[in-house]
């Protein structure tokens, strides 16, 4: 899988709303209790084919997947650049 191609300066806007959750170190979602992932620094591919299975229903969140919902598969490149560079 080759690098996804996307603009960090067009994805920083959009990764606000992931860092909410994915930013906080050690962050526990409530209910159902579970691990949120960092996503900084993550392979962009990784980040891209997880938006995309949200988005197709084929991960079972329904905050992601409404999150997921409206996003192109260039707003998804875009914010898989953006996260990636952050630590």
């Amino acid at each position: 899988m080759g690098q996804a191609a996307g603009d960090m300066e067009a994805g920083k806007p959009m990764a606000q709303t992931c860092l909410g959750c994915h930013g906080l170190p050690s962050y526990t979602n409530v209910y159902p209790t579970y691990h949120v992932p960092k996503l900084g620094g993550q392979h962009p591919d990784y980040i891209v084919a997880a938006l995309k299975a949200y988005k197709k229903g084929e991960r079972d969140h329904g905050t992601m997947r409404a999150q997921a919902a409206s996003l192109s598969d260039q707003d998804m490149a875009d914010i898989a650049a953006y996260l990636t560079a952050q630590e």
